[in-house]
Parts: C-alpha cells; structure tokens; sequence
C-alpha cells in the first residue's frame, strides 16, 4: 500500500481527518469544512509514533503554544503567528487559580485557535476568510488574515460592543453587523458573505479546536504535571472545551503521567444555556436555545455546533454544567478583577461565580484545585 503524500507544510504525524461523529474520513491536503457524510465537525487524528513528545523534550522551547509542534497539524515554520498562548497561570488563592488569557494576541484565546485555522487556510490555498463572531474571534481573525496577508469578512450581531467592531476594522477587515445573535451573522454570511471566502466559523473547520487544545498542555506544565480537580470553562461554542478534552486523551496516548483527568465544568448564563439544559436533561445533544438573551456576549451561542461534543466531554470527565444569572456574574467580574488586578471579562466573572457556587454546594471540595479561564480582556466590553 502506497503511503499518503507529505505536504510540505505538514506534521508527519497528522495522519487523518475524521468526523468526531461517524468517523467518515476527509482528505487532509485539501480545505475542509464539516463532515460530508453527517454535517457534524471533523478530528484531527495523529500517530504519535511519527513525532513523539515527551514533557522532557519542551525544555527551552519558545514560550508560545508551537512549543507543542508534535501535536498541531502544521510545521511552525508554515505557521501565521503572532506568538500566541503560554498564558500566566495566576494562584488567587482558595485553590483557585486564573488562567489569564486576556495575554494572549488581541487580548483573547481566539488567538490560539484563529492561528491554526489561518495557517492551515493559507497552506491549502485559501483567498479570503470569513467567520460570524460575538466579538474576541472576529478581532482574532482580522489580526491574523492581516498577518497571512489574507482578506477577511466578519458578520457580528449589531450590539456587539463598539471596540470588537472598531478592532476588526482596524486590522483593515470587512464588518457586517447583524440583527439577532451569532447564529444570525453565521447565516448572512452564508447567505450574502462572499463567495471565495473560506468560512472559520466555530468548529465549522478542523484546526481551531488544535490551537484551543494547548491550554490543556500549558496547564500540565504549569502546575508540574499534576493537573486540576476541576477546570471551569465559560462556554459558547465550546472549541475550547472540547480542545482539553482532546488533549487529555493525547496526553495518555503519548505516554505522559495523568494523575487525573481534571472534571471539566461548561459555564453559561441563565438566558442562553443550551450545554447546561442538555445535561440536565441526560440528551445527546443540546437544542437551539429560543430567544437567548444575555450581556455575556461571548456566551450568547443559541445553537453551538459542537455542542453534542461539549455534553460528551462533560460526562466522560464526571463533570457538571452550570448557568449563572446576569447579576451574579457582574458581580463575581467586579469582585474578582478588585481582589486579583486581573482584567476580568464578563465570561471569566461567570466562570468565578460558578466556581462560588459549586465550592458553597460542596461539588467542589476544600481540598479540591480548580482552574477557571478568563476567557479575554475586560477592555473592550467598557
């Protein structure tokens, strides 16, 4: 059997693209977006034997998320970068820690998934991009294109705050504003978006969910190998859930020391919960959330894509779900932001008053180490 070309840009050990769901395989070499057998998103699958790494072998790597090259489809030295990911790890004590991702380029962990999925669009040849966003992606997007010297398209809902719009625009991106919410500037761009672009919508293409996957590494090697009880994770789309729970099970299969497998919690608000609802109701899947209203703008995804992923990680990690009201939100944002001097945005504030409320119940113990992500900077939301 003849073995399958090796691009030029590519990790030898990218061996397959498969369907998280039916496990229809897809050709790697060329642009791909959802499965064509089920519409459902697609895996990146790795032999690990062809590029194995070992915790020992990051020593003086690049402080970026390249410094796990063996685990990301695409040769550093084909990558957009703008040095994203090895976030701080912040202790805020109670056996909480804050991974900060408000470091990140353009002040989000967009950066780390749009780095992928642009390096990966300009190796396969792609001409123009676009994506719907709830702000932080579209910002990341328009950085990246504009570093790949790719044009791009967002569509965003038309409340969006004025700084996404203006950051978009700034990178020299074309902005649509929207009636409605993140599913209704999905479906202008489909719609009306052009053509030739090449869409990066949230799981919509494979290698987002690769750059997200890194926190999971980071947060290995930060804490020395001995990982979280429980990571607190706000959810819209939930590329970045999804992308730990991936990693996890890389991790084993490289041969590296888990001694657990931390219980992942999916936040979200009481307007917009279709992770949470899913879980409590024991489906599959989650339902398109009606009317979903919130001012946590990152987390008013009424129909996320992966979502029946979001339901399956949860529950094979033990974990729960939870949704936080508008006003315990702010709150937990305020109070968190005066006693750390992180810039807390309003999806981190949901993920600590989620964090307050499962310590208070006991799910999380007193013993017990968590970890919750701030998603982005604070900034642009005032």
């Amino acid at each position: 059997m003849t073995e399958p070309r090796l691009a030029d840009w590519q990790n030898p050990a990218f061996v397959a693209l498969r369907c998280f769901s039916c496990e229809e395989l897809h050709d790697l070499h060329v642009p791909q977006t959802v499965c064509r057998a089920c519409g459902l998103p697609l895996r990146v699958d790795y032999d690990h034997a062809r590029a194995p790494l070992a915790p020992a072998d990051l020593t003086a790597r690049p402080a970026s998320l390249w410094r796990y090259r063996e685990v990301l489809p695409i040769r550093p030295d084909h990558a957009v970068s703008l040095l994203e990911g090895w976030t701080p790890l912040c202790a805020v004590g109670d056996r909480l820690f804050v991974k900060d991702e408000s470091r990140n380029p353009t002040g989000s962990f967009k950066a780390r998934g749009l780095a992928l999925a642009v390096s990966m669009a300009r190796a396969l040849g792609a001409r123009a991009l676009s994506a719907p966003s709830a702000g932080n992606a579209a910002g990341a997007l328009a950085a990246y294109g504009a570093a790949a010297g790719i044009p791009v398209v967002v569509a965003m809902p038309e409340d969006t705050p004025k700084a996404f719009i203006d950051e978009c625009r700034h990178y020299g991106a074309q902005v649509h504003l929207v009636a409605g919410t993140i599913a209704d500037a999905g479906r202008f761009l489909r719609e009306h978006g052009p053509r030739e672009a090449f869409d990066v919508s949230t799981l919509r293409e494979p290698y987002r969910i690769e750059g997200k996957k890194t926190m999971a590494y980071e947060l290995w090697e930060q804490l020395a190998g001995e990982l979280p009880d429980v990571i607190l994770y706000p959810t819209g789309g939930g590329t970045g859930l999804v992308g730990m729970w991936k990693a996890f099970s890389e991790m084993r299969a490289l041969g590296w020391r888990l001694p657990r497998i931390p219980r992942l919690v999916s936040v979200q608000m009481e307007g917009c919960a279709p992770v949470v609802r899913g879980f409590a109701e024991g489906a599959a899947a989650t339902v398109a959330w009606a009317d979903p209203r919130t001012r946590v703008w990152g987390l008013r995804v009424p129909s996320p894509l992966g979502g029946f992923l979001c339901l399956r990680a949860i529950r094979e990690t033990s974990g729960t779900a939870l949704a936080v009201t508008e006003a315990d939100a702010a709150s937990a944002t305020s109070r968190l932001a005066a006693r750390t001097g992180l810039d807390i945005c309003p999806e981190g504030g949901a993920a600590f008053a989620a964090f307050e409320a499962l310590r208070a119940r006991g799910v999380i113990a007193a013993h017990e180490t968590a970890v919750l992500f701030n998603t982005g900077t604070g900034l642009k939301y005032r």
